[in-house]
């Protein structure tokens, strides 16, 4: 089976880009400048930040469905980003070199099943959950930490 994983948007967060650190804590939303590689996992090109390379810290609001399951977390997108990363069978490695946890939900956003996964075992873990019937699409977050990685979905 196929599968497509999509980072998150970049117009939701055009805006803030460019954004004095004030400016951004009346949204909400914290500058960090990357110091390490991994350790800063833009959601929207789907990448680890560059050291050097500035990101916003926002909380994101990735399962907006009508169920006890809607949630939002904090997330890092690169200030500047704005190609979503779209790609069909291919596990991106900022997903790659993380422990996950892979969650499957049906079209009534309530979770079926889930997985604890290597990063480098995703693309099974994927298959095997979206081979359920009742599985409409899967959420991707990082084990460690609990922040949405991304959203994968049937190719």
């Amino acid at each position: 089976m196929s599968f497509r994983i999509q980072g998150v948007a970049s117009a939701g967060f055009s805006h803030l880009y460019d954004l004095s650190d004030a400016d951004l804590r009346t949204h909400g939303v914290v500058r960090y400048v990357a110091d390490a590689k991994p350790g800063f996992p833009d959601r929207i090109e789907m990448r680890d930040a560059e050291p050097g390379e500035s990101l916003l810290l926002v909380n994101f609001e990735h399962l907006s469905v009508d169920s006890p399951y809607r949630s939002s977390h904090a997330i890092f997108v690169r200030e500047g980003a704005v190609r979503q990363y779209d790609e069909v069978n291919t596990v991106p490695q900022v997903m790659a070199c993380r422990l996950l946890s892979v969650r499957a939900f049906d079209a009534n956003g309530m979770m079926q099943d889930a997985m604890l996964v290597d990063g480098i075992d995703a693309a099974k873990a994927f298959n095997e959950l979206l081979a359920a019937e009742t599985t409409e699409f899967l959420h991707v977050h990082n084990a460690i930490r609990g922040c949405y990685s991304g959203l994968v979905v049937r190719a």
